[in-house]
Protein backbone atom coordinates (compact mmCIF):
# COMPACT_ATOMS: atom_id res chain seq x y z
CA UNK A 1 0.00 0.00 0.00
CA UNK A 2 1.24 3.42 -0.91
CA UNK A 3 0.87 6.07 1.75
CA UNK A 4 2.75 8.42 3.97
CA UNK A 5 2.43 7.68 7.68
CA UNK A 6 4.67 10.68 8.46
CA UNK A 7 2.02 13.05 7.14
CA UNK A 8 -1.15 11.26 6.06
CA UNK A 9 -3.04 14.53 5.62
CA UNK A 10 -0.49 15.87 3.12
CA UNK A 11 -0.72 12.55 1.26
CA UNK A 12 -4.51 12.75 1.20
CA UNK A 13 -4.52 16.37 0.01
CA UNK A 14 -1.88 15.75 -2.67
CA UNK A 15 -3.74 12.69 -3.91
CA UNK A 16 -7.01 14.64 -3.98
CA UNK A 17 -5.52 17.46 -6.02
CA UNK A 18 -4.03 14.94 -8.43
CA UNK A 19 -7.42 13.27 -8.88
CA UNK A 20 -8.88 16.61 -9.98
CA UNK A 21 -6.41 16.55 -12.89
CA UNK A 22 -7.15 12.92 -13.68
CA UNK A 23 -3.88 11.67 -12.22
CA UNK A 24 -3.83 8.50 -10.12
CA UNK A 25 -0.63 8.82 -8.07
CA UNK A 26 -0.45 5.21 -6.81
CA UNK A 27 -0.99 3.94 -10.36
CA UNK A 28 1.68 6.33 -11.65
CA UNK A 29 4.20 4.83 -9.21
CA UNK A 30 3.24 1.24 -10.03
CA UNK A 31 3.45 1.91 -13.77
CA UNK A 32 6.79 3.66 -13.36
CA UNK A 33 6.05 7.05 -14.90
CA UNK A 34 6.37 8.77 -11.52
CA UNK A 35 9.30 8.01 -9.24
CA UNK A 36 8.85 7.64 -5.50
CA UNK A 37 11.25 10.56 -4.90
CA UNK A 38 9.09 12.80 -7.11
CA UNK A 39 6.00 11.82 -5.15
CA UNK A 40 7.82 12.50 -1.89
CA UNK A 41 8.68 16.00 -3.18
CA UNK A 42 5.01 16.66 -3.98
CA UNK A 43 3.98 15.57 -0.50
CA UNK A 44 6.74 17.60 1.16
CA UNK A 45 5.59 20.74 -0.69
CA UNK A 46 2.03 20.07 0.44
CA UNK A 47 3.12 19.50 4.03
CA UNK A 48 4.94 22.86 4.05
CA UNK A 49 2.03 24.74 2.48
CA UNK A 50 0.11 27.23 4.58
CA UNK A 51 -3.17 26.61 2.75
CA UNK A 52 -4.21 23.24 4.19
CA UNK A 53 -7.57 24.52 5.45
CA UNK A 54 -8.24 26.19 2.09
CA UNK A 55 -7.26 23.00 0.32
CA UNK A 56 -9.53 20.83 2.45
CA UNK A 57 -12.47 23.17 1.87
CA UNK A 58 -11.79 23.38 -1.84
CA UNK A 59 -11.53 19.62 -2.25
CA UNK A 60 -14.72 19.09 -0.25
CA UNK A 61 -16.63 21.49 -2.51
CA UNK A 62 -14.89 20.88 -5.84
CA UNK A 63 -16.99 18.01 -7.17
CA UNK A 64 -15.69 17.76 -10.70
CA UNK A 65 -13.53 20.87 -10.90
CA UNK A 66 -11.69 21.67 -14.10
CA UNK A 67 -8.38 22.77 -12.60
CA UNK A 68 -6.34 22.80 -9.42
CA UNK A 69 -6.60 26.14 -7.58
CA UNK A 70 -3.82 28.71 -7.89
CA UNK A 71 -2.90 28.48 -4.20
CA UNK A 72 -1.71 24.85 -4.54
CA UNK A 73 2.12 24.68 -4.58
CA UNK A 74 1.91 21.44 -6.57
CA UNK A 75 -0.42 22.79 -9.24
CA UNK A 76 2.02 22.93 -12.16
CA UNK A 77 3.79 19.69 -11.23
CA UNK A 78 0.53 17.74 -10.98
CA UNK A 79 -0.89 19.28 -14.13
CA UNK A 80 2.25 18.29 -16.02
CA UNK A 81 1.61 14.68 -14.99
CA UNK A 82 -1.89 14.85 -16.39
CA UNK A 83 -0.68 15.51 -19.89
Amino acid sequence: MLGYPEDPKAWWLTRGMARISGVNLPQAIVEGWLHRAELEALIARCAACGHRADCESWLAASGVAQAIPDFCPNRSAIQSLGG
